[in-house]
């Protein structure tokens, strides 16, 4: 991603201690951010995609986050 993408929605994904990554909407898909993460670790084609990727990047055995629109 480059300084010039335009974030269009944002979903922010909450577990039991708080904040744990989200979903940015842009042009090219939706792109997943973990909390600690600097850089996305991907984009994929459908908000539902994008919630299974960022649920497998949580260490193993988490819940399935809430996720919020912002």
């Amino acid at each position: 991603m480059n300084d010039n993408t335009t974030v269009e929605q944002r979903w922010v994904a909450f577990g039991p201690a708080g904040a744990v990554g989200s979903i940015h909407r842009t042009a090219e898909g939706f792109q997943v951010k973990l909390v600690d993460d600097d850089d996305y670790r991907g984009s994929y084609p459908s908000l539902e995609v994008a919630k299974s990727a960022l649920h497998a990047s949580l260490a193993p055995g988490a819940e399935w986050p809430d996720f919020r629109e912002h």
